[in-house]
């Protein structure tokens, strides 16, 4: 499982005309789910990302998390986070998990954040979505679970 997490002022996700989600101060979290991904990647990746220091204090950029700055949380599934470029000129997603597992999953991840209270808000699972985010820093970090 793969995250890319970035720390925004405010971001919004948008399926047509209609804003899905919107969120002000915290997190966007783009989640991409492989093949043979399981509850454990899920859970280890909702708790790291929201423990993460990287909210600033008065004496540092990197000093409290998600949880301690009550940071919002928008969460968008992001298959193509397991592209694979290195042959062709288009990239390969057999990586990626079936939809079905992948959506479980999905759900799963978006539950255990929401169980920490945050404000939590996601796109639309399966849909050509419109991101608008403002980067703050610009911090963007990317995240694996296959690494802890």
């Amino acid at each position: 499982m793969k995250t890319l997490v970035q720390r925004v002022t405010g971001a919004s996700v948008s399926v047509g005309n209609r804003t899905v989600g919107r969120i002000g101060p915290g997190l966007v979290v783009f989640l991409g789910i492989a093949k043979g991904d399981s509850a454990k990647d899920a859970r280890y990746l909702a708790d790291k990302i929201v423990n993460l220091r990287i909210f600033a204090n008065n004496a540092s950029h990197f000093a409290l998390s998600a949880l301690e700055t009550k940071g919002e949380i928008l969460i968008v599934s992001q298959f193509t986070l397991l592209a694979d470029s290195r042959k062709g000129r288009r990239p390969s997603f057999t990586e990626a998990a079936p939809p079905d597992k992948a959506r479980e999953l999905y759900d799963f991840f978006v539950d255990r954040i929401r169980s920490t209270g945050l404000k939590t808000e996601t796109g639309a699972f399966q849909e050509h979505m419109l991101v608008e985010i403002q980067n703050d820093g610009p911090v963007t970090l990317m995240l694996e679970s296959r690494n802890n």
